[in-house]
């Protein structure tokens, strides 16, 4: 084994530390990240600022302090940062080929922020999913679900496909199904469903229920009992509403079939 020289050795000791100091610099640079995205986020709520487009720009701040704290550590080691320009202008092509898919993303995240299909804190049915909107980031959606679940969803499959926004209107329609006998009386059993309808709670005053003769099945006279409601008390209003409708139909002695099937046996002689 060779032995070292002093100026190999200086040469070590040199980049060893120039090597600390990097590691350091890039945590720094990581926390200093961090610290900006909160910064920003902290500001622009304070100012009473969009809060979709608040978590974007303080995610935008975040990344523009790590690429500098990156290149910054570049320059430290001596290495000219300019002439990356050329290198990245050759490489363009295979770069955006291969990152196609997370382009696309960023590009349907401006989208949704530009168009505004739904904002923070809307709840979205969008790909199979529903839940409340907890950020629109730079490539991903983030929903948090009823219970409790957090689904992170790339922009690209929210923007492509179709979007429900459930929060989008003030009120919505309760809808409860509901099959009665055959032998009911009609016009009493609307008469008893919009009773029930109409002494929900949560019924907005200027909007009257509706009774609707749905289907002739072929075990039941099916129902449907529709009422508005403020979108707060959508879930509420229909458990009360399901729960009036059943009572109602009970206390009136009309009976709700259940599926039936007969079954004749010929005796072969």
């Amino acid at each position: 084994m060779p032995e070292l020289t002093p100026e190999m050795t200086s040469q070590i000791v040199a980049y060893g530390v120039k090597g600390l100091g990097a590691v350091a610099l890039l945590i720094v640079v990581w926390i200093a990240g961090g610290w900006a995205r909160r910064a920003v986020n902290r500001g622009l709520a304070r100012s009473s600022f969009d809060p979709t487009l608040g978590k974007f720009f303080a995610n935008m701040a975040r990344w523009v302090v790590i690429i500098a704290g990156l290149l910054g550590v570049l320059g430290y080691f001596g290495i000219e940062t300019t002439s990356f320009a050329a290198i990245f202008a050759g490489a363009g092509l295979a770069i955006g080929m291969a990152l196609s898919g997370t382009l696309g993303n960023f590009a349907s995240g401006i989208m949704l922020l530009v168009f505004r299909p739904f904002e923070v804190g809307h709840v979205i049915r969008a790909s199979g999913e529903i839940g409340k909107v907890f950020e629109i980031g730079l490539f991903n959606t983030t929903l948090d679900t009823p219970d409790n679940r957090r689904i992170i969803m790339p922009n690209g499959i929210v923007a492509g496909g179709t979007i429900e926004n459930v929060s989008h209107h003030e009120t919505r329609r309760v809808d409860v199904a509901v099959g009665t006998d055959y032998t009911a009386d009609l016009d009493r059993t609307r008469q008893v469903l919009e009773q029930a309808a109409r002494a929900l709670s949560q019924r907005l005053p200027d909007e009257d229920p509706a009774i609707v003769l749905s289907e002739l099945g072929g075990s039941s006279i099916d129902w449907v009992v529709r009422v508005w409601v403020k979108a707060d008390d959508y879930w509420p209003a229909k458990d009360a509403l399901t729960r009036a409708v059943k009572v109602a139909l009970d206390d009136a002695k009309i009976g709700i079939p259940f599926p039936q099937m007969d079954v004749h046996v010929d005796q072969v002689s």
